[in-house]
């Protein structure tokens, strides 16, 4: 059913359990993406990311649905196959406004939680 992972960059992929979830999602065969409301791609970024998508770099940012579109078709796959995960919940929900399962960041262990029975991680 799903076939990717699309993280917010600061305040959810820069929690180290978010960051191992992303990897092992990679392992397992899904496709990854970060998608950040940043001015520019984030330095030191690992070679976890199919896709990188930076609002200041495209325009337009969350909760614009354009972006997580975006983010979607740069990894080659449907919104309905995706899962958000974001620590702003208005971000969450422009993501399932277009069709993405979204996964409300609120603390590593809830969202790792999540990311098992959603993703089997």
């Amino acid at each position: 059913m799903y076939q990717a992972l699309i993280v917010d960059y600061a305040g959810t992929y820069t929690d180290p359990e978010i960051a191992e979830a992303v990897e092992a999602a990679r392992v397992k065969g899904f496709r990854t993406a970060l998608l950040s409301n940043a001015d520019r791609t984030p330095g030191g970024l690992p070679e976890v990311f199919d896709a990188v998508v930076v609002s200041g770099e495209v325009g337009f940012g969350k909760p614009d649905e354009r972006i997580y579109e975006l983010a979607a078709r740069r990894i080659g796959v449907d919104a309905a196959a995706c899962v958000y995960v974001d620590d702003i919940r208005a971000f969450v929900l422009g993501a399932v406004a277009v069709g993405m399962t979204g996964v409300h960041h609120t603390s590593p262990e809830a969202t790792a939680e999540e990311l098992s029975a959603l993703l089997g991680l």
